[in-house]
């Protein structure tokens, strides 16, 4: 697979501009039916037929007619590759400006995923092929105010970060953040009218339920809860833009699952609403296609923070991938005193027992990596919505979530009086 042919891809997903085919079958009950171990991305070559001008057809659900399908000499091909392979058209969807074909296979009973990759990888007539990988939310079960909000004070993390003087200077005002992840509960009390955009790329198979899932709800609350309402939380940056794209589904309490063909259309879709920040409170596998695309954001300007799973592994995606920022949660108790895995090239915010927001207008504690992303990406919003001067504007991500001589945990005030000198953090006392 050439160069070349990686970044044709990478730049048609980075632009959303991507066409299911006709014949497509929803990729979400494929899951259901058989485990993502069967089953590869391939993507071949393809003129395609005339197609409407870009833009001129919004994207539709896999098993909607389209107006658009692969060329016969594709369609042929791909039937070839099958037999030759021993693989079972799944699903397609058509990359059409680029034309490129990509087909989700399963692979017959019997056979080596690793060998039949390996084949397919040395198949001239092949542009990609990958597993579809498999990745989860990095949560953990859980059980005379600056604000009216009345649960503010028990904010320990909000407090601890100094948030409060931070936000006399900004609250993120028109900063996008894309939230890759579950959906959320855009009804929610406590997050009216902060979210911009809702898209959902997992399918009907994984339906959310009807007062949205957990885990995304918990992100937004963290990132941009409503402040000043009268009712519940506050968010890091509470005037920041939410734009959620439904790339994971809920297992239990705990856990989501998410995978390289839904995530890699989150991403793309992402790109394309030109987000100024990406939160990627999840973790697996590295993934060839996942870090492509990420690695075009950041070249495009976008900020993109990571959860570090709890092994502190640097290994898997989106932990691998150069530039994006780690985050994992502060430690506590005995691992204080022996220090986190990995935390040389993380940094570190709250992530135990966070209050948060909950599906249905409910409240209640969570923890994981996941919150200490979420509380990372809500300081960096309100760095976005300040413009950068003098040498502030060469600093990487890292270098202005925790300027030099502050150390790997989060201060917000900090941060932004690294950019302010003439600002004061006043230092307020921690609320219990």
């Amino acid at each position: 697979m050439s160069a070349g042919r990686l970044f044709t891809l990478l730049l048609a997903l980075g632009l959303g501009l991507i066409w299911p085919s006709a014949f497509a079958t929803q990729p979400g009950a494929l899951m259901d039916e058989e485990g993502s171990e069967t089953l590869l991305i391939v993507a071949l070559a393809d003129k395609g037929f005339s197609l409407p001008p870009v833009g001129g057809t919004p994207r539709a659900a896999y098993g909607a007619s389209q107006t658009y399908a692969a060329s016969p000499s594709t369609q042929t091909l791909a039937a070839e590759i099958a037999r030759s392979h021993g693989l079972a058209w799944r699903a397609a969807w058509t990359i059409a400006p680029l034309k490129l074909h990509c087909i989700l296979f399963r692979i017959s009973s019997g056979q080596d995923r690793d060998r039949v990759l390996q084949r397919l990888q040395a198949d001239d007539r092949v542009a990609l092929a990958q597993p579809l990988n498999q990745f989860e939310t990095l949560g953990e079960a859980s059980a005379a105010a600056e604000f009216n909000d009345p649960y503010w004070p028990l904010q320990r993390g909000f407090a601890r970060m100094e948030v409060i003087e931070a936000q006399r200077w900004t609250r993120g005002e028109g900063v996008k953040v894309a939230l890759i992840d579950t959906g959320l509960d855009a009804r929610h009390p406590d997050l009216l009218g902060r979210v911009q955009l809702q898209r959902d790329f997992v399918g009907p198979a994984h339906p959310p339920p009807p007062q949205g899932e957990r885990h995304g709800t918990q992100m937004a609350g963290v990132i941009a809860a409503v402040a000043n309402n009268q009712i519940g939380i506050v968010g890091m940056a509470p005037q920041a833009r939410l734009l959620s794209f439904r790339a994971c589904w809920e297992r239990d309490a705990a856990a989501a699952r998410c995978d390289s063909f839904t995530l890699a259309q989150a991403l793309g879709a992402a790109i394309a609403a030109e987000a100024d920040i990406i939160n990627l409170s999840l973790g697996g596998p590295a993934d060839p296609l996942l870090s492509l695309l990420t690695g075009y954001a950041l070249k495009r300007g976008v900020w993109v923070l990571g959860a570090l799973p709890l092994n502190g592994s640097l290994q898997g995606f989106p932990a691998n991938v150069a530039g994006v920022q780690t985050v994992s949660m502060e430690p506590e108790g005995a691992d204080a005193a022996a220090g986190v895995a990995g935390e040389s090239a993380s940094l570190l915010a709250p992530g135990r027992e966070v209050l948060t927001l909950s599906p249905g207008g409910r409240y209640d504690y969570a923890s994981g990596s996941s919150l200490a992303t979420a509380h990372a990406t809500g300081l960096a919003a309100l760095l976005r919505s300040l413009p950068l001067q003098g040498t502030s504007v060469q600093r990487s991500l890292r270098e202005l979530l925790a300027p030099a001589g502050t150390g790997p945990s989060l201060n917000a005030c900090q941060a932004l009086k690294a950019l302010r000198p003439q600002q004061q953090c006043r230092g307020l006392a921690k609320t219990p």
